[in-house]
């Protein structure tokens, strides 16, 4: 069968199949053709389709030069739409770092709405080529986001781009995210979890980083930062965190590890003893209101507390969270 090569507009890489090689063969030994031309003999110009409809073999050089001209040609073509396409480019760029306003910092830039941050972000992921860092709070993601991100990531990785993902705790009960996670690491990436991260945090090879705007509404505004030392100390702030967090090695369908668990109870205490509630807890860890009343039930019986304000005195007294990490 006759196959191609080249996947472009132009189809110049084609192969010669077993059929042209016995039909070219038999042509240049006078032999009747069997059966019809195979299409790469006649794509190749070794044979060539004479004014009576008859067809007569050609040297392969003489083939060859037509064929080769016509590369060349192609060759050519793709060198100028190249060096125009990096001409373009370099001239929107100088557009680009020229339209920030005074009011904003050097590379850095806004970016307003969920798909305007969904597309940059796929983009700057795809260009991606030696490293992807994110970090991911807010507990387990949805289905219709970790279908949407694992072919893309799944490729970077298969690009040899290192990826490394900091998710919380609670995704340690979230099957969904645990099955993504699975595939990721399984394809070479590396997944660990922390009690508490920093806001939502991705870096492409170190030199563009996204982070969300703290004073926007959530998912509505995102930054990026290309300035060289501002990225850097966001790597430092990743690196922090990825040093303190635990590998994600197994795969639990159901619940936490008792030592995660322990840990995540005591930063739920941790914050409520700092004044939080229990709405604004399960927000910063990624958990249900519900699940942050069930640990503080927990912590009332043990304890023996009848109030809030009492059990954030008895906790601090017994010296609970003492040695949690701030």
């Amino acid at each position: 069968m006759c196959t191609r090569t080249d996947n472009g507009t132009e189809d110049l890489g084609i192969v010669i199949c077993d059929d042209g090689l016995r039909y070219y063969s038999d042509a240049l030994l006078g032999r009747p053709a069997t059966g019809e031309c195979p299409a790469c003999l006649l794509d190749l110009g070794l044979v060539q389709r004479l004014p009576d409809g008859s067809l007569a073999p050609l040297p392969p050089r003489l083939a060859a030069m037509a064929r080769l001209d016509q590369l060349e040609h192609v060759i050519e073509k793709r060198k100028t739409a190249l060096a125009t396409l990096r001409a373009s480019i370099t001239q929107a760029q100088e557009i680009y770092l020229d339209s920030y306003g005074k009011d904003e910092s050097p590379l850095i830039r806004v970016v307003q709405g969920p798909e305007a941050i969904s597309a940059t972000l796929s983009t700057a992921v795809h260009a991606c080529r030696q490293e992807l860092l994110t970090a991911q709070p807010g507990g387990g993601r949805p289905q219709e986001l970790l279908d949407k991100a694992l072919d893309s990531d799944l490729d970077a990785i298969g690009r040899g781009v290192r990826q490394r993902t900091i998710y919380q705790h609670t995704i340690r009960s979230h099957q969904p995210t645990l099955t993504y996670a699975e595939r990721i690491t399984r394809a070479g990436g590396e997944v660990r979890t922390l009690d508490e991260v920093f806001d939502r945090l991705i870096v492409c090879d170190r030199k563009i980083a996204f982070i969300p705007d703290p004073g926007s509404e959530r998912h509505e505004t995102a930054l990026t930062v290309e300035h060289p030392g501002v990225v850097r100390y966001l790597v430092g702030l990743f690196d922090h965190a990825w040093q303190r967090a635990q590998p994600l090695r197994e795969f639990p369908s159901t619940r936490l590890p008792p030592l995660l668990t322990d840990e995540v109870r005591r930063t739920i205490l941790r914050h409520m003893a700092n004044g939080h509630t229990d709405e604004a807890i399960a927000s910063r860890l990624g958990m249900s209101p519900r699940s942050v009343s069930n640990h503080m039930r927990w912590a009332a019986e043990l304890f023996g507390s009848r109030s809030r304000a009492q059990l954030a005195y008895l906790i601090g007294k017994s010296g609970f969270l003492d040695d949690l990490p701030e």
